[in-house]
């Protein structure tokens, strides 16, 4: 019976820190590098559009310089009635995204990418996710956001810590889509690709 072939190297086309706990839920070898992508979307590019173009990007970029590996791209947007939500990047500004998000809900598009740059390959999908947020009272929001300072996150939470706190339910087929990398359709494509999980 001949030997498996040896796995590509596995590269994550991104520098955030909630994606690389993510990926390494699989016990698979990889690195992560910065794919330094424009992540400027047009005023009418639809958000789910957004997030599938830069996955592709982001993946596409890291290729080029890893020909033989399995790349991982992936790119979220959060979006209230109709706006798309970037990170608040401060206090000032996550209380407004909160206040405005209390008893309403954010829907989440978390693109994702898998490129092998072998064969060129490329496997998409777009996962969406709806919060629903509890009403907050201004002291609720004031308390959550000392505590937890999630101000390098779209929506101004951290699912995974205290923001579960602030939810009334989260509507998803994949719980890990709502913090960067939707592992569940992540595990399909990488079996397609050839990946065997530990």
């Amino acid at each position: 019976m001949p030997a498996p072939a040896p796995m590509p190297q596995l590269v994550l086309a991104s520098t955030s820190p909630y994606r690389r706990l993510l990926l390494e839920r699989l016990g698979l070898p990889f690195t992560a590098v910065a794919p330094g992508v424009d992540e400027t979307g047009s005023a009418r590019e639809p958000v789910t559009a957004l997030v599938q173009r830069l996955a592709r990007a982001k993946a596409q970029v890291v290729a080029a310089r890893h020909p033989d590996a399995l790349i991982i791209g992936s790119d979220q947007a959060a979006e209230r009635d109709g706006e798309i939500l970037g990170k608040p990047g401060d206090h000032a500004e996550a209380v407004k995204q909160l206040q405005a998000a209390s008893g309403k809900y954010m829907k989440f598009h978390t693109g994702l990418c898998l490129w092998d740059s072998r064969s060129g390959n490329c496997q998409e999908y777009v996962d969406q996710t709806r919060v629903v947020f509890r009403q907050l009272a201004a002291d609720e929001i004031e308390r959550y956001l000392q505590a937890e300072k999630p101000y390098d996150c779209a929506g101004s939470f951290k699912s995974e810590g205290l923001g579960i706190t602030l939810f009334q339910a989260i509507e998803s087929s994949d719980p890990t889509a709502l913090i960067g990398l939707p592992l569940i359709a992540l595990c399909r494509m990488l079996r397609s690709a050839g990946v065997q999980f530990p």
